[in-house]
């Protein structure tokens, strides 16, 4: 049965894939609140509408397989599509949507997760989950809060598990401007809200967005990095969200 809380049914749904071997991992908001391991300070608290999925290339009848039998109704043409890159669901009973990307994560800018899927049990690791909530081209507030609270609970490190893999976002980067360009500008956005909010670890969360920068900066970028900077702002570098898969 379909848990009417939103982060119980995420967890629900990635504990029961797991069971059956499918390989599903959650991304978004329901994601960033799992992982934050205890209570979120009430400035970042916010409330979770949907459920966001990815599974692996090759994965995606499976997934199909347990959202169906799980009571969830597909969104047919959608599906028949998109579905090499994305899946769409219902919960009619509550009002819910699910989202299900494949292989990777697309909207302003894909992310490739496909073949991380194994380093985390409930989500995408922490790197790839920061930078889904920052590759978006308008930044919005749920976006600044779910990027303050991972780095409110989340060191920056150089592994997976429970610190965000500063050498992964910073070579992700580093290979392409595009997404470079949006995920500075947003960083700088977030460093400069951050003051905004009444957090208890305020100036701990700031000199975490800093050390990511810093690092973003440090590593040498890629010639194909390079050829592209020199076009810079002149051309469009991220996807309009109705462009890709259809729109949300």
């Amino acid at each position: 049965m379909i848990e009417a809380d939103v982060v119980a049914e995420g967890r629900r749904l990635v504990e029961l894939a797991s069971a059956r071997g499918v390989p599903l991992r959650l991304l978004g908001g329901v994601a960033v609140r799992l992982r934050a391991g205890g209570e979120l300070p009430p400035a970042l608290a916010r409330e979770y509408k949907d459920v966001d999925l990815v599974t692996g290339r090759g994965r995606s009848g499976d997934a199909v397989d347990l959202l169906r039998a799980e009571g969830y109704a597909p969104h047919v043409a959608f599906n028949a599509l998109n579905g090499q890159d994305r899946l769409l669901f219902f919960d009619e009973e509550h009002d819910r949507q699910v989202d299900v990307f494949v292989g990777s994560f697309r909207m302003c800018h894909t992310i490739p997760v496909g073949d991380r899927l194994e380093t985390d049990p409930v989500s995408v690791p922490l790197a790839e989950l920061l930078l889904t909530k920052l590759q978006i081209a308008e930044l919005n507030e749920k976006d600044v809060r779910d990027t303050l609270a991972l780095v409110h609970d989340h060191a920056i490190g150089d592994a997976d598990g429970e610190t965000v893999n500063g050498a992964r976002v910073a070579a992700l980067c580093a290979g392409d401007w595009g997404l470079w360009r949006t995920i500075t500008q947003n960083l700088g956005a977030c460093r400069s809200y951050a003051g905004t909010y009444d957090l208890p670890a305020g100036e701990r969360v700031a000199a975490r967005l800093d050390e990511l920068l810093e690092r973003i900066e440090r590593e040498p970028k890629t010639r194909s990095w390079r050829l592209r900077a020199r076009i810079g702002e002149r051309k469009r570098w991220y996807e309009l969200p109705e462009e890709v898969a259809g729109g949300p």
